[in-house]
């Protein structure tokens, strides 16, 4: 079980809290085992937008595989620091020594910085505040213009909605790609990547959208994207013909399916190379006949260490040959 715990300021921003509690209960849902409490430095604790949150006083038991999150609150720039007493951001510091993992939403950073946790660390808060953050905390590298930033065991993101973001980060890092997918499905929200870390797996680079139909047919490939797949048996298992599934599927992410699968494909296999597997055996595990094709793929396209691989690389492997009937093989 996972401990997530929430900690509460006056004036805290309602969605900086609701987003992450909202992906971790969805992830619940799925059944993975989460745990979320609500702390705070009095048992009422009132939101700027006008809503009472009831919050304990007392802190649970913490294992480093837990989580501390800090949502941000509603305060003029002068008063940025943290609404909290040195005794709980002494709790902050115990937990992130013992290996746990804290993390922050919008001007929650400036309790990370209270607490000395962004001393020669980078991070970013929202926007409007970074130049402060950056002023009071002279000893961290404030970085701009991204969702979240990650170091050491200290996580720091923008405003509102990123909080969503970096939840959902968490999710894709402890259970994988396709939960994280999963999630952002379930909440209908775009499973968008941070624009300063490196690109996020292709199971969540393509989820940007709503239709429910490729969302679908996305899942059967991801969960089967070393088997033979044919055209046909997807377009049927969601109602449509096949003509219109590519269309939709090519509207909705920009691939074929069979492009969609191979991208996944090769990102698998560029993992497996990078932990000491031959091409051979790589193109074998994720399902091309031998190595040919995956080579062919890998040399359309500059790949980095997550695999990612470009519109125009997919042109270009497109060019190189028909479409298949069966979504599996070599073409």
């Amino acid at each position: 079980m996972t401990r997530v715990v929430f900690l509460l300021a006056r004036a805290l921003h309602l969605l900086d809290l609701a987003g992450p509690t909202q992906v971790f209960s969805t992830v619940s849902d799925f059944g993975f085992d989460y745990e979320m409490h609500y702390v705070g430095e009095q048992e009422d604790v009132p939101s700027h937008q006008g809503v009472t949150l009831r919050a304990a006083t007392s802190w649970p038991k913490l294992a480093p595989d837990d989580l501390i999150f800090i949502p941000g609150w509603r305060t003029p720039l002068v008063a940025a620091n943290a609404p909290f007493s040195a005794s709980t951001l002494a709790r902050l510091v115990a937990h992130h020594d013992t290996g746990g993992t804290v993390a922050s939403v919008c001007s929650g950073a400036f309790a990370l910085g209270q607490a000395g946790l962004l001393e020669n660390r980078r991070c970013t808060t929202h926007h409007d505040l970074t130049d402060e953050l950056a002023r009071r905390y002279p000893r961290a590298s404030v970085i701009r213009d991204v969702l979240y930033v990650i170091d050491r065991g200290v996580v720091s993101s923008a405003g509102i909605a990123s909080g969503v973001d970096l939840a959902l980060h968490f999710v894709s890092v402890r259970h994988g790609p396709e939960v994280a997918a999963q999630a952002a499905r379930e909440m209908v929200v775009y499973a968008r990547r941070n624009g300063d870390e490196a690109q996020a797996s292709a199971m969540l680079r393509y989820r940007s959208h709503v239709n429910d139909a490729v969302h679908r047919v996305q899942d059967m490939i991801d969960s089967r994207f070393h088997d033979r797949l044919l055209l046909a048996s997807m377009a049927g298992a969601v109602g449509v013909s096949e003509r219109t599934l590519t269309r939709r599927f090519a509207e909705a992410t920009g691939l074929t399916p069979l492009r969609y699968q191979q991208v996944l494909r090769v990102e698998r296999a560029d993992h497996l190379i990078g932990h000491g597997a031959t091409m051979e055996a790589a193109a074998r595990a994720v399902g091309f006949e031998d190595a040919r094709m995956l080579r062919r793929l890998r040399a359309a396209a500059s790949f980095s260490t997550s695999a990612s691989l470009s519109t125009a690389a997919l042109s270009t492997s497109a060019s190189a040959g028909p479409l298949p009937d069966a979504y599996g093989g070599n073409p």
